[in-house]
């Protein structure tokens, strides 16, 4: 199915293009089976930001004074601010299916993209092997036959080290990177002593002190866990979250 924001006038699109077709010039949806779960939206529309995040990296236009709750201040952009954007939906709640992907694939290349970025891919990099079945190899490899690139997300894991899953031959693989800067943040002891951290607060504790405890000593055992290491907020005792500071083993920066 279509949706052209410049041609269909709903009350959505009529907003929109006074303030994206300038950048959006065109959105498109496929799902060939018609199947909805229920925080679908039967539309080209995001329903839960995944798109707007990942179209922003790629053309998001230059905003200034931008930051993180008060931290890395300046001007935030995507890859090419001055790149026009023409959206194909292909993903919903229930996941991404192989025929309406490579669908895409095909309307993109007919409606003369000059680049093609895909930020998904299959479960494991054992389908990558299938050069010749599956949705993103068949459709990098239409596009390369046209002389469009296909840049795909490398996976979607981190910080810490992970394996790729998006490696066909035909593709640009590309991964997530960071800036060279490290959040501090400084925690005193009753006894004076200061550890200094990487972690993003902006908590104004007000000079007030509070007892600190060790995760895994204060399982929530209401909520039927028996130990706690800080790897899912359901585990914390709730009283502890609301009157102690909790000290997380972890491998990795939260």
């Amino acid at each position: 199915m279509h949706f052209d924001c410049v041609r269909k006038r709903d009350s959505f699109c009529i907003k929109a293009c006074r303030h994206l077709c300038s950048k959006v010039i065109g959105v498109k949806y496929f799902n060939i089976k018609g199947v909805y779960a229920k925080d679908d939206i039967k539309s080209p529309r995001d329903a839960q930001g995944h798109g707007s995040h990942t179209v922003s990296t790629i053309a998001g236009n230059l905003v200034k004074s931008a930051s993180l709750l008060g931290f890395a201040s300046g001007t935030a952009r995507g890859g090419v601010p001055s790149a026009r954007l023409a959206i194909y939906k292909t993903c919903w709640k229930k996941g991404c299916l192989d025929c309406d992907v490579l669908a895409a694939f095909d309307e993109s290349i007919a409606d003369g993209v000059d680049i093609i970025s895909v930020s998904a891919g299959p479960p494991s990099s054992q389908d990558l092997y299938q050069y010749f079945q599956t949705s993103y190899n068949i459709g990098s490899f239409h596009a390369m036959k046209r002389g469009i690139l296909t840049s795909n997300s490398a996976g979607n894991s981190g910080p810490g080290f992970s394996s790729m899953l998006n490696y066909p031959p035909r593709i640009l693989s590309v991964a997530a990177g960071t800036i060279s800067r490290k959040f501090l943040t400084k925690v005193q002891l009753g006894n004076g002593m200061v550890f200094e951290g990487v972690s993003i607060n902006t908590f104004d504790l007000k000079n007030k002190m509070f007892p600190m405890v060790y995760a895994g000593d204060v399982p929530n055992t209401a909520g039927g866990y028996n130990s706690s290491t800080c790897s899912w907020d359901a585990c914390w005792s709730p009283c502890c979250k609301r009157s102690a500071m909790e000290l997380c083993p972890t491998r990795s920066i939260p």
